[in-house]
């Protein structure tokens, strides 16, 4: 995880997710305390590779998006 400000127009906390071979794989956001959909979570801005799709969920906290992260690259095929 390396942390990155973010021009998404409102929450600008984020975070670049790498795999093993250093490889960006993600970009999560961290929405404000204001967030009407989900105050404070951790937001799936962008996902590449085995990441990417139509979801894009939003996360309680960085232990459960990284959870889903993993199992999402085990799973699926590029």
């Amino acid at each position: 995880l390396q942390p990155v400000r973010v021009a998404t127009g409102s929450d600008e906390e984020g975070l670049l997710v790498f795999d093993g071979e250093r490889r960006l794989v993600a970009v999560l956001t961290h929405l404000s305390d204001e967030n009407e959909v989900a105050p404070g979570h951790w937001y799936l801005e962008a996902g590449f590779g085995r990441i990417d799709g139509v979801e894009h969920p939003a996360f309680a906290d960085l232990d459960e998006a990284q959870d889903w992260i993993i199992r999402r690259m085990a799973t699926r095929r590029l």
